[in-house]
């Protein structure tokens, strides 16, 4: 159905349609009727097994019964319950954050100059500060709010002789600008590696200058995202890093999921960036920071899933650690977490990855011959991998077969890029060449190391490299 509002509601599981209905039958916040009667057609109709593509004119009678189809009427209707469901998710997450309704309440008290509440809200938000499982930011924020909503509650601005609270506002208010002054910085640097985009963003030398003059211990957001910068800004210093992964760990569990996955995304990328590089002690930094972020379930979000891309290359990255065992529980753990249109090729390519390292070839070719993967990247990984494994076991006349049908997709198929289409075009030629090379042919084998040395872009030529080393 094209309804805004409907598609939103698509979105809601049934806890929260049962929570938004008790909302819109408050009075406190609906005095309509129809609107009501408007949310119960829509959530009928998306929790129906067989729903139906509704008409507004349907919509019409099944609220307005008899009357006459009014247009005017009918889209107010649904820009009044709009307008109430964007309420509603607002004041979920009001209610969802005590410390935010704290602060509210003491503005109120202080609007209201109601005395007799001074202590006791004041009271009420330094148990709920001293409560609160994350300190990202924005508790700096609130910290600054409530720090603010004293200082005008007790009068100081006119007690100019008693010592006041003013520094704990300025210093919360510090620990709050900074942290996201340098939060920020870092996403435009990562967007700006990516993107040729220009950002300006006012004082960030200033504020890196206090924080390195200055003792911000203790303060999370503000020591790992100072580090992050510096990381940022000079790449190849390895000590960043190092320094960066034991604030992480050490902090990590201060921060809400959704902003300790992005910082876990720095250290893992940094791995990475390190292991195209060709710096091998990364593999293994890589595989024991995704290990320990995993135990520490702060891999992906629940609602978002495990990417099948992240599944993948964090299997190989175990597999060259020879961490088979490893692996194979992951694949069983984990796999299940990955979006259902993705979950089974990516459970059969990564399970055959498996097999491939523990050198079971037969358990590869079945594998990978029962599916025809629709995604290219797994289509085309797969054939590689089949290769190998043809050329391992020495089954020349089915590698010969799927070099030519490799051939014909690569050309046939238009996704590819003619430069990678090229790399995998050449890794045909070559093992080709390779498989009529005889062991210790000195003069084959310099000739095809020259060849090989002359082309531009081969994929697999680790692999390539290696099978004609074991000829020598």
């Amino acid at each position: 159905m094209n309804n805004k509002t409907y598609t939103i509601l698509q979105s809601f599981d049934k806890y929260e349609v049962n929570r938004l209905r008790k909302f819109l039958q408050s009075p406190y916040f609906n005095m309509n009727e129809a609107i009501v009667e408007l949310f119960e057609v829509f959530i009928k109709d998306i929790f129906s097994k067989s729903a139906k593509d509704l008409s507004k004119e349907i919509i019409w009678r099944k609220i307005y019964k008899e009357k006459k189809y009014d247009d005017v009427r009918f889209r107010k209707l649904n820009s009044e319950l709009l307008k109430l469901v964007e309420k509603f998710l607002a004041q979920q997450v009001y209610e969802d954050n005590p410390i935010h309704q704290a602060v509210h309440l003491m503005e109120a008290i202080s609007n209201k100059k109601l005395e007799k509440l001074h202590s006791s809200a004041m009271r009420t938000a330094n148990r709920l500060s001293k409560q609160q499982e994350f300190k990202p930011a924005n508790f700096y924020f609130y910290q600054y709010e409530i720090q603010k909503n004293y200082y005008e509650l007790t009068e100081y601005e006119n007690k100019r002789g008693e010592k006041s609270n003013i520094e704990e506002i300025a210093l919360n208010l510090d620990y709050f600008y900074f942290s996201e002054k340098l939060r920020i910085h870092n996403s435009i640097l990562s967007r700006q590696n990516v993107a040729n985009h220009q950002y300006s963003i006012a004082m960030i030398d200033e504020i890196s200058s206090i924080i390195e003059k200055n003792n911000y211990e203790g303060i999370a957001p503000i020591e790992i995202y100072f580090q992050i910068s510096l990381i940022n800004e000079d790449f190849e210093n390895e000590d960043h890093y190092f320094k960066l992964k034991k604030l992480v760990s050490k902090y990590i569990d201060q921060f809400p999921l959704s902003e300790a996955i992005l910082i876990g995304k720095y250290v893992l990328n940094y791995s990475i960036y390190k292991i195209n590089k060709g710096i091998q002690k990364f593999v293994r930094e890589y595989f024991e920071a995704y290990r320990e972020f995993l135990e520490k379930e702060i891999i992906f979000e629940e609602k978002e899933g495990l990417s099948p891309w992240e599944f993948k290359n964090t299997i190989v990255t175990a597999l060259r650690l020879g961490e088979f065992k490893w692996v194979d529980n992951f694949i069983r753990k984990y796999s299940g977490k990955i979006p259902e249109v993705y979950r089974e090729n990516a459970i059969t390519f990564n399970s055959a990855q498996l097999y491939f390292y523990q050198k079971k070839y037969d358990q590869v070719i079945r594998l990978l011959n029962q599916v025809e993967y629709e995604d290219l990247t797994y289509n085309l990984n797969s054939k590689l991998m089949l290769i190998a494994v043809y050329y391992e076991t020495d089954e020349i006349e089915p590698l010969y077969h799927l070099f030519e049908s490799f051939r014909v997709y690569l050309n046939r198929n238009k996704k590819i890029t003619i430069d990678r289409k090229n790399r995998f075009l050449n890794l045909i030629k070559f093992t080709k060449k390779l498989t009529k090379l005889m062991p210790g042919d000195k003069k084959g084998i310099e000739k095809l190391n020259n060849e090989i040395a002359e082309t531009q872009g081969i994929i697999n030529l680790k692999w390539l490299k290696e099978k004609i080393a074991e000829l020598k």
